[in-house]
């Protein structure tokens, strides 16, 4: 996964694409619904939700400006993405890359994600069984995992990880220094960041900056790097810290 701080590129380019759907004779100011066992072959708008229904297939992408997009569950979808929205992705779902700019990411139970997710300002949960095969990354907003699996590395420059219920990052775990643009948050507050019981960091915590750096006497870390060390972290034997 690019590092953060190309993220003004990719907002850019993904407000450059979705601006542009007019042109395709996309839904403008309209939400859009892809019923319960349908198939179809993408949406797009620009003022309006995207709601796709449980076991639809959608061969491919849903894309907004303003709106939501939630997918109910068993549904299989390509990408989806939206610049001021949440995405809603049910249990047991079937994606490709999630991406936001100001909106939260909520991923279900046992839902796969064939790619990326990620968001410039904004939450991501992943619950239970919820798998993504390359990275999760956000500017701003907390990181929570329970007992899902990370393929790549998470990063993040403002927010709080938290992986809980034995959840799994087979990559590095990354905090990157604030850049200039600071994206509006105070550069002087600590990430926290949890590593909670029975959870594993398969490469390293890499900090390029001060965090609060919890992890439980039962995880598995692979080391901490950059401006702290393992010695720096606190270790506490509870569920949290």
């Amino acid at each position: 996964m690019a590092k953060l701080t190309t993220k003004s590129a990719f907002t850019i380019g993904l407000l450059a694409m979705l601006l542009s759907v007019p042109a395709l004779g996309a839904s403008i100011n309209k939400s859009i619904k892809i019923g319960a066992g349908e198939e179809a072959d993408g949406a797009t708008s620009v003022n309006g939700s995207i709601s796709v229904g449980a076991d639809a297939v959608v061969t491919g992408n849903l894309k907004t400006v303003n709106g939501t997009v939630r997918v109910d569950a068993g549904a299989q979808i390509g990408k989806a993405s939206t610049v001021n929205g949440g995405l809603r992705i049910s249990e047991n779902v079937r994606a490709e890359n999630l991406s936001t700019v100001n909106g939260s990411v909520k991923v279900g139970p046992g839902a796969v994600v064939d790619g990326d997710v990620s968001a410039v300002n904004g939450r991501i949960t992943l619950e239970r069984g919820a798998t993504v095969s390359e990275g999760v990354g956000n500017v701003n907003g907390q990181m929570e995992f329970s007992g899902a699996t990370v393929g790549g590395d998470v990063e993040t420059v403002n927010g709080d990880i938290e992986l809980a219920d034995q959840s799994v990052v087979r990559g590095d775990i990354v905090v990157e220094k604030p850049s200039g643009w600071g994206w509006g948050r105070d550069k002087r507050r600590k990430p926290r960041i949890v590593i909670g019981p029975g959870s594993r960091v398969e490469g390293e915590i890499r900090v390029e900056r001060e965090v609060e750096l919890y992890i439980s006497d039962s995880a598995d870390v692979g080391g901490v790097s950059g401006e702290m060390t393992i010695d720096d972290a606190e270790r506490f034997s509870g569920e949290r810290p």
